[in-house]
Parts: C-alpha cells; sequence; structure tokens
C-alpha cells in the first residue's frame, strides 16, 4: 500500500504579515504621540502653577513688607499692630464714654497725627499695587441692645473719620492731599458688642482693619467724581 504525502503550499507566518507589522507601528506611533502630548500638558501645568506660586509668594512679600512699615512707624506712636490678621489696635488713645461716639479732642488730634503713617504705605510701590482700603471698625460693650450697638459703633467709626477732616492744616491737621487720600482709602463698618472684651471700657474702641487686593485683582483707575467731590460736614 503506498502512503500518499500531500504537500500544501505553507502561508506566510501571522508574524510576517503587512497588516500586522502596519497596526504595529501605528500603535507605536499613537503610543509616541499621546506621551509626547501629556509631556507638553504637564509642562504646561507645571508652568502655570509655577507662576501663580510666584505671583503669590511676591503678593505676600509685598504685603508684608507693608505691614513691617506700619507696624515699625506704629511703635514710635504707641499703637499696637496685628500684622499677621492686618488689624491696627489705637489703645487708648481713641476710647469712648459708655452710650456715647463723641471723640475727645486729644484722641482726634492724635489720629491726625496717625493716620499719615497708612496714607504712607499706600503711596509706597507695595501699596500702591496691594493696599484696597482701610476699614474703621468700632465696637462696644455689651450693654444694650444689638441694634442699638450697632448704631453706636457705625457712629464711632464715622467719628474717627470726621476727626480726621477737622484741624487746620499746616498745624494739628492734614492737608488737602492727605484728606483726598483718605476720602478715597477710609470705609467704615460697626460690630456692636461681638468683639466683646472683658473690660468694658477696653471694648469701647475703635480698631483700624488694613484690606489688600485679591491676587486676580486689579486696582481701578482713580475715580474722576471723587477728585472733585466736596468733603462736606459731619
Amino acid at each position: 500500500m503506498q502512503t500518499r504525502f500531500v504537500l500544501k503550499r505553507g502561508g506566510k507566518h501571522e508574524g510576517e504579515s503587512p497588516f500586522w507589522i502596519s497596526f504595529s507601528d501605528l500603535m507605536s506611533a499613537l503610543m509616541v504621540l499621546f506621551l509626547v502630548v501629556m509631556a507638553v500638558t504637564l509642562v504646561a501645568v507645571t508652568q502655570s502653577i509655577d507662576a501663580t506660586t510666584r505671583r503669590s509668594i511676591e503678593r505676600s512679600e509685598a504685603i508684608s513688607k507693608i505691614m513691617n512699615m506700619i507696624a515699625a512707624e506704629s511703635r514710635k506712636a504707641d499703637v499696637g499692630v496685628d500684622q499677621q490678621n492686618y488689624r491696627i489696635d489705637l489703645g487708648k488713645e481713641v476710647r469712648f464714654d459708655s452710650g456715647s461716639f463723641t471723640i475727645s479732642a486729644p484722641a482726634a488730634q492724635f489720629l491726625r497725627s496717625y493716620v499719615p503713617v497708612l496714607l504712607k504705605a499706600k503711596d509706597t510701590p507695595e501699596g500702591r499695587r496691594w493696599m484696597r482700603s482701610v476699614v474703621v471698625e468700632g465696637f462696644t460693650d455689651e450693654d444694650g441692645t444689638y441694634l442699638y450697638n450697632l448704631q453706636l459703633s457705625l457712629n464711632r467709626s464715622r467719628s474717627v473719620v470726621c476727626s480726621l477732616f477737622q484741624g487746620t492744616a499746616g498745624a494739628d491737621g492734614l492737608t488737602p492731599g492727605q484728606l483726598r487720600k483718605v476720602q478715597e482709602l477710609f470705609l467704615v463698618g460697626g460690630y456692636s458688642f461681638n468683639s466683646i472684651k472683658k473690660d468694658k471700657a477696653e471694648s469701647r474702641r475703635v480698631e483700624l482693619k488694613v484690606d489688600f487686593w485679591g491676587l486676580d485683582e486689579t486696582p481701578p483707575a482713580p475715580s474722576v467724581v471723587l477728585r472733585d467731590k466736596e468733603f462736606g460736614r459731619c
């Protein structure tokens, strides 16, 4: 019996198929492209983060410089400055009698002598870029109702600002240029008895809060309206 051998024409190995070679090359190219895109994106994000971090550091350093300047000048006037919270405690110089928002003549004179410290800080390059405002915050003791003390605290803040517009320029008063800066920079606020101290006399006080622009905020141009606005009277 004869054995028959059937020879079949062998096909190409799958690995030698041009289709699979092309597909493999395509996948490799896509992978390389993906890695390039990811690398570029990562670099862009890193640079963006670095730029934001750098600007944040520059802002913090500028604010620190401003507050250091204010603190150094305030020590001469025996005024306490909380450089971390940007608060200025006017101390015993500005206190009020119970139920009163009248500022004594010595206290008013003291305020007119001290406020130029803040105006000087505002005139620095750092101050012009980052100082937004100085908020005069009035406080009361716990006597009386909340709304009564809210109004009283606002009146105390207002009295502080009013005292700056008294006096005679060149003597114990501010110059017209300084008063214009006060008009642009100072705001008032009241806190009723929400922040009382153990001593009632210490609670009847006024503090100054320095407010700064945010990282992505830009100070507006000086108001033309305020330039010719009359100061008025309290």
